[in-house]
């Protein structure tokens, strides 16, 4: 059924606005009416567009009428992650008090902050008041619930655990942006320093090396090879800055094309899982999200299968990605999840050895959830070390940079003065 936002005024003639359920707007104008509210405006929820819009008179004199502003943004705001996770957490808590599922839909949706979030909370209720399991409704949002949450609702509903697993699945849910948001976090001082540097340096390069350069050029003096390269530097960016950027724009463009095939995008993953300790970390951060979601994901009751082919859909790496769909289809012809993750040497052998023993206890996903918090924890110490090593390396590059540049300059000037002592 869809969801209508109105404004209007109540039967004490005080502005009234909100959502509304019904199959069209004259029945939302006629179900406010019962209600005692008299609508101005009815606006189509799910999709932010005008359905119907109430004239009026603007004066007692004046018979012309007025079109209502809209606010399109609401609609148009995204749901993170995180809002997911504490809209899931505010529902386990509901359901564990005793609320019924659809009270309780309800009840969130009036808490959350999100409009958007608000609206589609508003029609799953409907969804499920009308017979749906949630599991089938949430999946009509795809953009706001992701696969991994649909199936686990959908085994918890299976299971009579449906509190159980939305708890299970808020923590799984906050640690993944936890994880993520340090990641992102230890990244940025980096980036922002080599910003700067870039900055700097194209800075010495267009402006101050020129006004040298023809300092130099009058005294027609002979000039140090560190000098000359520097100024050939300089005057290729003032000459053919344009051509360089054309260059650079056609080579990301390029490579962006490239990078969406298949090949492209294997051979840049590989390329990225050999790089020095930034490999290594990247291996670490997305070995942890599969053995924390395949973990999360049998503890609420999915099967293996099912399990392992929605944590194939969530590792971004395609080499990683491919190891695991090989070993899902071992699995399927009765194969050990460990003997295709040792073939492929993807997988350090301590977690393949873990996978085993798992396996063997009939404890996969216990055994699982403790590979996930050894490298979740081994992920943080590596961010760490690799921030206080990036942010001295920069310092060094740029230092070393601008030390060349003043090298170039200082040299000349040098000769200079000593041909002027002369």
């Amino acid at each position: 059924m869809p969801v209508y936002e109105y404004e209007g005024l109540n039967d004490k003639g005080r502005k009234s606005s909100g959502l509304v359920d019904a199959d069209s707007p004259r029945g939302a104008r006629q179900k406010l009416r019962k209600q005692g509210v008299f609508p101005t405006s009815v606006v189509l929820g799910k999709a932010g567009a005008v359905v119907d819009q109430a004239k009026g008179s603007s004066s007692r004199g004046s018979g012309s009428s007025k079109s209502r502003d809209i606010d399109f943004s609401k609609y148009l705001e995204r749901v993170s992650v995180h809002d997911v996770a504490i809209a899931t957490r505010q529902l386990s808590s509901l359901l564990s008090a005793g609320i019924p599922l659809v009270e309780s839909i309800g009840t969130l949706a009036e808490q959350v902050e999100k409009e958007k979030l608000r609206l589609v909370l508003r029609e799953v209720r409907e969804k499920v008041n009308e017979g749906s399991s949630l599991a089938d409704a949430l999946g009509h949002y795809p953009s706001v619930f992701s696969s991994l949450f649909v199936n686990m609702v959908r085994a918890g509903e299976q299971a009579g655990a449906l509190d159980q697993v939305l708890e299970r699945l808020a923590d799984h849910t906050e640690a993944m942006v936890d994880l993520r948001g340090k990641v992102s976090a230890a990244l940025t001082y980096p980036a922002l320093m080599m910003l700067v540097a870039v900055a700097v340096i194209s800075f010495l390069m267009v402006y101050v090396i020129p006004k040298l350069t023809k300092l130099f050029k009058d005294r027609d003096m002979e000039l140090p090879a560190i000098t000359r390269m520097v100024m050939w530097v300089s005057d290729s960016l003032q000459s053919y800055w344009w051509l360089m950027g054309i260059l650079l724009v056609a080579g990301l463009f390029f490579f962006a094309r490239w990078h969406r095939t298949e090949a492209g995008r294997r051979a840049t993953d590989s390329f990225l899982l050999r790089i020095p300790m930034l490999g290594r970390m990247l291996r670490m951060v997305a070995i942890s999200r599969f053995a924390s979601t395949l973990s999360t994901l049998m503890l609420s009751g999915v099967p293996v299968l099912s399990a392992m082919r929605i944590v194939s859909k969530i590792v971004s790496n395609v080499v990683l990605k491919e190891v695991i769909d090989e070993a899902e289809e071992a699995v399927r012809e009765g194969e050990p999840m460990n003997h295709p993750l040792m073939r492929s040497g993807q997988f350090p052998p301590m977690v393949v050895h873990m996978i085993a023993v798992g396996e063997k206890t009939g404890e996969l996903p216990k055994m699982l959830e403790r590979i996930s918090i050894t490298y979740e924890g081994q992920v943080k110490r590596k961010l760490q070390t690799l921030t206080s090593l990036l942010e001295p390396l920069m310092i060094l590059v740029m230092g070393g940079i601008v030390f060349v540049i003043a090298l170039a300059v200082l040299l000349p000037m040098m000769n200079i003065n000593s041909m002027a002592g002369r």
